[in-house]
């Protein structure tokens, strides 16, 4: 049995330990220490990733051990249930990790510009990115929940201590919409088990499957999923569940923002395609449509806003709700073009937006603001943030030979293949995203230069780090998507197996 994936999970705790015995005053160690914290993890992620066999179906690098047993005592009867510790990957859970671990890795780069005490911020930073890991090792749905909840508790006290001036408000509009999410997640799961006696994804799965046991009919299967669609529908997020984001996106750090928005929000998505998809195949071919409309729905209303937006913050967040409109898309095609595209999707667009927002905080930093109007004619004063501002807004238009665009024609060619209609008013989006992204990404570089920004100064050595390693992986994979391709072609069809029975 492999220990690998449970070392990964926990790796975080070594940074922990290490800043909790620092002296708090002292700013460079600890900020050094939180970077190294996210170094470990990373390291390991890499191992998993050259470990795995992309070849063999299934969940590999498995771990499992007795955790919790109990009897239930009923009428002349005992029930005995049990709950063990259950962890490992398939394709899409390792890209996830190494997702996590790459960005948070760059994220902690990032946050050399928080201002204030740094010993609390990297012990939160390094516990949610414990809870990311957890969410996308887990197999089952105890563990999953636990770990799903632990990424609520730092990411408030990391938007309500660190951020803006609203940033209260916006951390507890943070957490009421996903306490109620995980609150819908709890019922869901508590009655999963109650129904099956299991919690194990691959178990689930097969019972779920079945058909076979009248308790879990037509009726049971399609409230659970209709639950399961609110609940990952919040986190995703999916209009009108969105405005919570839109305020953290606003208030929160960038280094923050591009954790939240480079993983986090990829947590819904992989819980609708997990638990959605996965366990109820027919029950999700039936509501396709209402998916589909809802895609089409969330890329046009965040396009059209992301338009009309001064702030620079919020041209990225809405954009963030366009974007994963074209998840949903993908995912209401339920064919290989659409689910593949939906996949890449969520790579592409935490890779895409966490370099946005970590320009985004560059630029904070070099004008305390992030209205249009204040950048007006950048690129004089900092060419090599001016040019991968416009790398970045070009991947995420879809240029060709950058990741967003295989995500987005894949997404759009399953959908066209099933209903194209729904697919044609959709495309409106992907002109519309070319409309914003330019308008805001000229708005900054080109224009009459303002007279304070002669004394502007370019990306540091520290700050090309993070943006160079970012662009690299998108060109990486928009020129080479084989590469993704072969990570996830096992669990793709395993998936589209299931949608055919």
């Amino acid at each position: 049995m492999s220990h690998l994936i449970s070392i990964l999970l926990f790796s975080p705790l070594a940074g922990i330990a290490a800043l909790s015995v620092m002296p708090s005053k002292n700013e460079k160690a600890l900020k050094l220490a939180g970077l190294l914290g996210t170094l470990l993890p990373l390291l390991l992620s890499i191992i998993a990733a050259v470990t795995f066999d992309r070849s063999a179906s299934g969940i590999q690098l498995a771990e499992q051990g007795n955790w919790i047993s109990y009897k239930m005592d009923q009428v002349g009867a005992g029930s005995s249930f049990a709950i063990d510790y259950e962890v490992g990957v398939n394709g899409l859970s390792l890209v996830l990790l190494l997702l996590t671990a790459v960005i948070s890795v760059l994220a902690a780069l990032g946050s050399w510009t928080i201002k204030k005490d740094w010993k609390s911020y990297f012990i939160f930073f390094l516990i949610l990115e414990l809870g990311m890991l957890g969410v996308f090792a887990s197999q089952n749905l105890f563990l999953f929940f636990i770990f799903f909840e632990l990424t609520l508790i730092p990411m408030f006290f990391l938007i309500g201590r660190w951020g803006y001036a609203d940033r209260e408000k916006a951390a507890y509009s943070f957490l009421i919409y996903n306490g109620i999410g995980s609150a819908i997640l709890l019922i869901v799961f508590v009655a999963l088990f109650m129904r099956t006696g299991t919690l194990n994804y691959g178990e689930l799965a097969k019972i779920l499957g079945g058909h076979t046991d009248p308790a879990l009919g037509g009726t049971f299967r399609m409230s659970i999923l209709i639950a399961l669609f609110v609940a990952f529908g919040i986190k995703l997020p999916i209009v009108p569940l969105h405005t919570w984001m839109l305020r953290v996106h606003v208030q929160a750090p960038p280094s923050v923002v591009m954790i939240h928005s480079g993983i986090l929000l990829k947590i819904g998505a992989y819980g609708l395609f997990t638990f959605g998809i996965g366990f109820f195949p027919s029950e999700f071919k039936r509501m396709a449509v209402w998916i589909a409309v809802l895609g089409v729905i969330n890329l046009l209303y965040g396009a059209f806003l992301a338009i009309v937006q001064t702030d620079l913050k919020k041209v990225l967040a809405y954009s963030s709700v366009s974007h994963m409109g074209i998840v949903l898309i993908g995912f209401s095609a339920l064919n290989e073009a659409g689910v593949k595209g939906a996949v890449f999707q969520l790579i592409s667009h935490g890779l895409i937006s966490a370099l946005l927002f970590f320009l985004i905080g560059v630029l904070y930093e070099r004008t305390g603001s992030s209205h249009l109007k204040d950048y007006s004619g950048l690129a004089g004063a900092m060419p090599v943030t001016a040019g991968i501002l416009l790398a970045g807004g070009l991947a995420s238009l879809g240029l060709p030979g950058m990741s967003g665009f295989i995500s987005e024609f894949l997404a759009f060619l399953g959908l066209f293949k099933v209903m194209p209609v729904i697919a044609a008013v959709g495309a409106l989006g992907i002109v519309l995203t070319a409309v914003y992204i330019l308008r805001a990404v000229l708005s900054v570089t080109f224009g009459p230069p303002k007279d304070a920004h002669s004394g502007f100064y370019d990306l540091t050595l520290r700050e090309r780090v993070p943006a160079f390693v970012l662009l690299a992986l998108v060109l990486f994979i928009g020129i080479y998507p084989g590469m993704l391709s072969e990570s996830l072609r096992t669990v793709l069809d395993t998936i589209l197996l299931g949608l055919r029975g």
